[in-house]
């Protein structure tokens, strides 16, 4: 008999040879996403489970990740601390600033101004929209929580004198306060937001504000019918006293809002004026130098310390206490943030986004309304599950900017970062600092907190989503 020729078994069953690709593939694709999901176990449990700081839980995520991911082992460590350096200095000036800003706007007066403009421009009867305004404002610069304390006197002040709507009031200023605590940079979250994902600040500052405004409506809407559902009475709080600031001893209102309004318009002039004019030009230089977040953050900052110190007259010791204490305050949401876009800068080198594609092989992928929704239920997770809306933000913004190809998204993606923004709101309970500042500062009850805040964050974030989602179908600015 004559030699037999093999026939390769590929020619033989084609089928089970690509059955057999197919399954290789989804091995290669199954060791980034476990990869993923120890990360994200180590970051929620360590949070969770023991209490770390954020820090800790995300740098550690960030070492593990890059320890199991390809690549030399000589840099493995090296490239984690390198992440880090970028991240914080992408981010840190701006960060650093945004706590001055803050803290010497309530030190000068001019938060108290602001607020009491809105008042007095909407009127007495309308103190739930002034408050509301106020808190959308404030929010953009100020901490959630600083805001808070500033506003919460004058809700009680307000119902001391019609003696009724003070659960509207309080609801009004957390709806203002959270939507863009939540969605406008240069608040730590979508700051961030705008960083991992490579999203023009200006462009999240217009459309974060842009998205936020209807989201506040609606809380203005829930919050007078569940007053009228629930009336809750003005109890006692300690060390919360009735706001009896008198006009005469504030700053004037332009410089006032300069230090949240001259930020705003450089950053979005850039992004606006920018592709206008000629790069070459010496206009054109002035905007890059003045319109970078650094630098717009830093004139603000510079403009809110002067007003500080011309109302207040501060001994040196004093001005240098409350910048001190104002940047310590920053110091560790740098590091917080440094530490999330690290994460996820180890996350794309773990190879997450190539793993999602070859899972979905040979059809369309993940779609960009899929991407969205998937960046809007992911921090919604993390916030449900460790409560904090900033690490909330960080964390899945690092997540889907390591799942993100250039064909991805048919829309700009500014909308996954307000998404992502909204979906940080949802999901607040006991575990949420948030939640105990607007229990414990107005007097609720945690069941009445639940009905209230919960809820209402609910309501903030899911219209946030639904508008990104509409807005990335109908304007997608590509």
């Amino acid at each position: 008999m004559g030699m037999q020729t093999r026939i390769p078994e590929s020619d033989i069953n084609p089928i089970g040879n690509a059955d057999r690709l197919f399954a290789y593939s989804i091995c290669n694709s199954m060791i980034p996403l476990l990869i993923l999901l120890l990360g994200i176990v180590i970051v929620v449990g360590l949070i969770v489970g023991l209490r770390i700081n954020a820090f800790v839980a995300l740098i550690t995520a960030a070492i593990v990740i890059s320890i199991l991911s390809p690549g030399e082992w000589s840099i493995k460590i090296a490239r984690v601390a390198t992440s880090f350096g970028s991240t914080a200095g992408s981010i840190g000036i701006v960060i650093a600033m945004a706590a001055v800003i803050g803290v010497t706007m309530m030190s000068s007066g001019a938060a108290d101004r602001v607020v009491q403009a809105f008042i007095r421009f909407l009127g007495q009867e309308r103190g739930s929209p002034a408050l509301a305004a106020s808190g959308f404002v404030l929010s953009v610069p100020v901490f959630f929580d600083t805001v808070f304390y500033l506003l919460i006197p004058l809700a009680r002040s307000m119902f001391s004198q019609t003696g009724r709507d003070y659960l509207k009031y309080v609801i009004a200023i957390a709806a203002g306060a959270a939507a863009t605590h939540a969605l406008v940079p240069p608040t730590p979250g979508p700051l961030v937001i705008a960083e991992n994902l490579s999203i023009d600040l200006g462009a999240m500052i217009l459309i974060g504000a842009l998205v936020a405004l209807p989201a506040t409506i609606l809380g203005i809407l829930y919050a007078g019918w569940l007053n009228r559902k629930m009336p809750v009475p003005m109890r006692d709080v300690p060390g919360v006293e009735i706001n009896t600031t008198q006009l005469s001893r504030l700053p004037g209102l332009g410089v006032s809002v300069l230090p949240i309004v001259l930020p705003i318009l450089l950053i979005a002039g850039k992004t606006i004026f920018l592709p206008l004019i000629n790069n070459d030009t010496v206009l054109a230089r002035w905007i890059f130098v003045l319109g970078d977040a650094n630098m717009a953050l830093l004139l603000a900052a510079i403009a809110s310390t002067a007003l500080y110190i011309h109302m207040r007259r501060p001994s040196r010791k004093d001005l240098s206490t409350v910048i001190e204490q104002s940047l310590m305050s920053g110091g560790l949401i740098i590091l917080i943030t440094a530490a999330g876009g690290t994460f996820g800068a180890m996350l794309k080198e773990a190879q997450i986004g190539p793993a999602i594609s070859g899972l979905f092989a040979g059809s369309s992928g993940v779609s960009g309304i899929g991407m969205l929704i998937l960046g809007f239920g992911i921090a919604s997770l993390l916030k449900f599950a460790q409560g904090s809306s900033t690490v909330a933000m960080i964390t899945a913004s690092a997540m889907l900017a390591a799942m993100l190809t250039p064909e991805t998204l048919n829309f700009n993606v500014v909308y996954l970062g307000t998404a992502i923004g909204g979906g940080s709101l949802v999901g607040s309970w006991m575990n949420d600092s948030g939640f105990w500042i607007y229990s414990k500062m107005s007097g609720l009850t945690e069941v009445e907190t639940l009905k209230s805040w919960s809820v209402l964050l609910v309501i903030l974030g899911f219209t946030a989503g639904i508008i990104s989602l509409a807005l990335s179908i109908f304007l997608p600015l590509v």
